[in-house]
């Protein structure tokens, strides 16, 4: 799937990185918790999540992924996109909750990775 797909399914604002739309990630995954997506979270392309604090963008570089997607209408600061720029690192946000979110894009083809803790 790529992520002009994940934004149209999500209804999602692009916040940055918009060049790399065209990028095709093939798993997801749905976390508040940095520190489960660090332990458990391997090969993940796309984290959605509620949380919304420099943390997540460091993890998401960390675990080397391409996109996030800020659920619940969650508003990164310019910090933090600032930070996914630098990265490359696309970041979306939509009103959606993380439930929905996650289902619509599994329904879609996206699949994700049980996290067993």
């Amino acid at each position: 799937m790529k992520i002009s797909e994940i934004r149209d399914l999500l209804d999602a604002e692009v916040l940055c990185c918009e060049d790399s739309l065209d990028q095709e990630v093939f798993t997801a995954c749905g976390s508040d918790m940095m520190s489960d997506v660090l332990k458990y979270v391997k090969d993940q392309a796309v984290l959605l999540t509620g949380l919304c604090n420099p943390q997540v963008i460091r993890t998401a570089e960390m675990m080397d992924m391409v996109c996030i997607v800020f659920v619940r209408d969650k508003m990164p600061s310019d910090i933090m996109v600032s930070m996914a720029e630098d990265d490359d690192i696309v970041v979306m946000t939509t009103d959606k909750r993380m439930y929905e979110a996650c289902g619509t894009l599994y329904a879609n083809g996206l699949i994700g990775k049980a996290i067993h803790v």
